[in-house]
């Protein structure tokens, strides 16, 4: 797909409103299957946040990827006719709505780990519907202390935490998550309090020598 998009003509919506569950706007290129919205809600994987599943005018899009400008283009089941006006997109909200809590919490699960074992930084970090985690290098088994870090964790969510998302004043197309004195980057969807997350199970994970994996779950 060739063309002169810029990151500057699409608009995230998702980044905007990410309770948005179904969103009409125009197409700025259809190229058989490939669609580019110009405007959209449909999130697609990046920063290890899982994409969503979703349709456009109800075909199902079966792929997404971003372009080097930041664009983002789906692909459908089958082509819309080259001639289309208008563009209906649709998202899975009870698997949105998943993702958010969890990609909220392993922020929060994050800055609580940190705090009670002292590493340095992630190694590598996944957020799904299902579950979320992340993985830092750490010299020993962090078992014994997951107990400890899941009731904090629990204690400040269910404490009624506003989260906010904010762009970079330099870029507006660098995000950051913030919640109290915390403060990460961060470009995925999120919910806007803590007490939307729900309760926690975290769970340690093995993943090999010197380095520690922390599983989160929700418990409803």
């Amino acid at each position: 797909m060739n063309s002169d998009l810029n990151k500057n003509k699409q608009v995230k919506v998702f980044w905007q409103d990410p309770y948005l569950k179904e969103f009409k706007t125009e197409p700025l290129l259809v190229e058989g299957n490939k669609v580019i919205p110009k405007e959209t809600i449909i999130f697609s994987f990046s920063g290890g946040q899982e994409g969503d599943d979703a349709w456009i005018n109800g075909i199902k899009v079966i792929n997404s990827y971003y372009t080097d400008d930041g664009v983002i283009v789906y692909e459908l089941e089958q082509p819309l006719p080259q001639d289309e006006k208008e563009l209906t997109l649709r998202i899975d909200w009870d698997k949105r709505y998943k993702i958010m809590r969890l990609h909220s919490a392993a922020h929060v699960v994050y800055y609580f780990s940190k705090e009670a074992l002292g590493f340095d930084k992630l190694i590598g970090s996944n957020v799904t519907s299902t579950k979320s985690r992340l993985d830092f290098l750490y010299p020993e088994s962090v078992s014994l202390k997951i107990p400890q870090i899941e009731e904090k964790v629990n204690q400040f969510i269910l404490e009624d935490h506003e989260i906010v998302m904010k762009s970079d004043e330099k870029d507006p197309n660098i995000r950051h998550w913030i919640c109290e004195d915390y403060d990460m980057l961060c470009g995925g969807t999120h919910v806007k309090n803590t007490k939307e997350i729900g309760k926690l199970k975290l769970k340690r994970v093995n993943i090999g020598k010197g380095k520690e994996r922390i599983e989160i779950t929700l418990q409803d």
